[in-house]
């Protein structure tokens, strides 16, 4: 499901770890912070480069935790049946560019849904809510750990997330949701070789290009 034609919505949680808002900013919100992405952003976490646009400022990378609905969902169901796989995905970020729709009071989508701005890495069984809190994930750029952070940090957890999509926008079959990045997002440079790592696992990696 790396590719687009398997995906419906991307939906993205902005802000739902403390410290990330913190860092940049921004107030920490009081309830989820939903934007989305097209199904073209999606590319894949495969060992192949990844190409970004160049000259239009900082390209920010945030890792998170990516949940898959599955065929068999229905409204108000658990989470443990409302998914069927999970990985690790990237939410590539315009950062020069969000600030200045931001300051306008403009939508993200030119920082945000630009093509192959959600790399997703390999998708796995999805072990419910408690046991997803158990576990750590992590982004290592160049050998070196960039970001690490862990479900059981996050604003808002995956059910009320679940219920607050399924409230306001609706939720299905296919659809994606970006559950948001911890601390320690950065500007990506040309060549940087990135890793999604799960509870030790490494579910994708690419190569950076600007172009």
């Amino acid at each position: 499901m790396a590719n687009n034609t398997s995906i419906r919505n991307i939906y993205c949680i902005g802000r739902n770890y403390r410290l990330h808002a913190l860092e940049l900013g921004n107030e920490v919100p009081q309830e989820p912070l939903v934007f989305t992405k097209p199904s073209h952003a999606a590319a894949a976490m495969d060992g192949s480069e990844i190409v970004l646009p160049a000259h239009v400022g900082e390209v920010h990378f945030e890792l998170e935790i990516v949940l898959r609905v599955s065929e068999s969902y229905r409204p108000g169901a658990a989470d443990s049946e409302c998914f069927d796989a999970m990985t690790l995905g990237l939410d590539m970020t315009l950062r020069d560019v969000q600030s200045k729709l931001k300051a306008k009071g403009q939508p993200w989508l030119a920082a945000k849904g630009f093509k192959n701005s959600a790399p997703l890495g390999r998708w796995i069984p999805y072990p419910g809510e408690a046991a997803l809190a158990e576990n750590t994930f992590k982004l290592v750029r160049n050998g070196e750990d960039a970001q690490i952070g862990c479900s059981k940090d996050m604003l808002f957890g995956i059910t009320e997330l679940v219920h607050y999509i399924e409230e306001h926008y609706g939720l299905g079959a296919g659809d994606l949701i970006y559950t948001g990045t911890p601390a320690g997002v950065a500007a990506l440079h040309e060549g940087d070789v990135l890793e999604a790592i799960w509870a030790g696992e490494k579910l994708g990696d690419c190569r950076i290009a600007m172009r």
